[in-house]
């Protein structure tokens, strides 16, 4: 097949040809734009999900359906190591500018309050040239925004930026992605920013994304975060859904796929998008003519396993100290020993006990809580219910097994 015209895209956050099985998110967002720009109530969105599944194909998608309704918007991805005052001004800085409000005035008072609200991330007594400047030309609003409480500069800041939005009769959204590693203090002030603004009906709106474990990060930061917030678990596609991500972009290059071979296809890449992409490449460049066969698709599988181990999962697993991988490969036996023995079910993601990866390791396990706190700020494992650990990364534990 002339790998020139091979339609898959696997690439971190690249969007797919056939956005398949997200259709009902994508339509109960345009009702949510909607209703807020109607002035009815309605909750700001957080996606959550598994590394592969999706989740900033999805939150790019929804950002460009709010710019098809011609709102504001501006994007950020949370870093462990960085605040949130910075890349959210830049991201409030785009989504006022795409606004178009026709009074200049107004604008360069909302930029300067949000200029304010950046500069005030500078330590105290920074001179000038110190002070970080996102690139806005407005002076900045001295007394609002830059109390140097996050919560109540956040507060008014998005206040100021729905006010403007208001007028005009649009809205803001801000898509924050990997939402999960925002500071607590952060967490805290957007959670009472989002219930401030939504009881002051307001047309702002925060769409999140991150691991499956966000919302226990948002609910012990503010208890009314479960009703604050819109949940959407972004899961594995259904087999309809998978074959269409493979099929549609095929048929759009006069190929296509026998019914063996979606077969096979489904059962290596177990639905979930990424992998959909990774190994719809390389079926592709590796197989004579269209159809795609089965045997087409045994003979690809090395090489989209090898893509995958490279790319996919070893990228991830060489973050990791070696104490970290241990307990990591623990992790990965522990979960093929529950799934030997059988007597008791292994879920889909291969959650643990923690106290069986201490006794496999032969250690307490007080004694493993640095590497396994390590590898929680990392994003390769979560604690989806006390007592119990998971990768993040669907297929991790198989990988790890196979490393030997």
């Amino acid at each position: 097949m002339d790998p020139i015209r091979n339609p898959y895209a696997p690439g971190a956050g690249q969007r797919p040809p056939e956005l398949a099985g997200r259709d009902a998110e994508l339509q109960t967002f345009t009702i949510v734009l909607e209703r807020i720009s109607r002035g009815r109530p309605e909750r700001s969105v957080v996606l959550t999900g598994l590394r592969g599944v999706g989740k900033t194909v999805l939150l790019n998608a929804l950002r460009s359906a709010a710019v098809r309704a011609h709102w504001g918007t501006g994007k950020l991805e949370a870093r462990p190591d960085q605040r949130l005052r910075r890349p959210l001004s830049a991201a409030l800085h785009t989504a006022v500018r795409e606004l178009g409000h026709p009074q200049t005035d107004d604008v360069d008072h909302v930029l300067g309050v949000v200029k304010s609200f950046a500069q005030r991330d500078a330590p105290a007594g920074a001179k000038l040239r110190e002070r970080w400047n996102p690139g806005i030309d407005a002076p900045a609003v001295s007394g609002r925004a830059d109390s140097g409480d996050i919560e109540i500069d956040l507060v008014e800041l998005l206040s100021d930026v729905g006010g403007l939005a208001a007028d005009v009769g649009k809205g803001v959204a801000i898509f924050i992605d990997e939402m999960q590693d925002l500071h607590p203090e952060d967490v805290s002030a957007l959670c009472a920013a989002c219930h401030e603004i939504s009881q002051a009906a307001l047309p702002v709106v925060v769409v999140g994304a991150g691991l499956p474990h966000l919302p226990a990060v948002l609910s012990a930061s503010k208890s009314y975060s479960e009703r604050l917030f819109r949940y959407a678990r972004i899961d594995r596609l259904p087999r309809d859904a998978a074959e269409r991500a493979l099929q549609m972009p095929a048929k759009e290059e006069d190929a296509d796929f026998t019914e063996d071979a979606l077969e096979a296809m489904y059962s290596a890449t177990g639905g979930y998008p990424y992998f959909i992409q990774a190994y719809g490449k390389a079926v592709w460049d590796l197989a004579p003519r269209t159809p795609i066969t089965g045997e087409d698709v045994g003979v690809a599988a090395p090489e989209a396993e090898s893509e995958l181990a490279v790319g996919f999962f070893g990228s991830r697993y060489e973050r990791a100290t070696p104490g970290e991988r241990e307990y990591l490969r623990a992790m990965a036996d522990v979960a093929a020993d529950i799934a030997a023995k059988g007597e008791e079910e292994l879920d889909e993601i291969e959650s643990v006990p923690t106290s069986d990866v201490a006794k496999l390791l032969g250690r307490k396990p007080q004694s493993l809580s640095p590497a396994r706190d390590a590898l929680l700020k990392k994003g390769l494992i979560y604690s989806g219910e006390r007592g119990r650990i998971a990768f993040t990364v669907p297929h991790f534990g198989r990988y790890l097994r196979q490393q030997g």
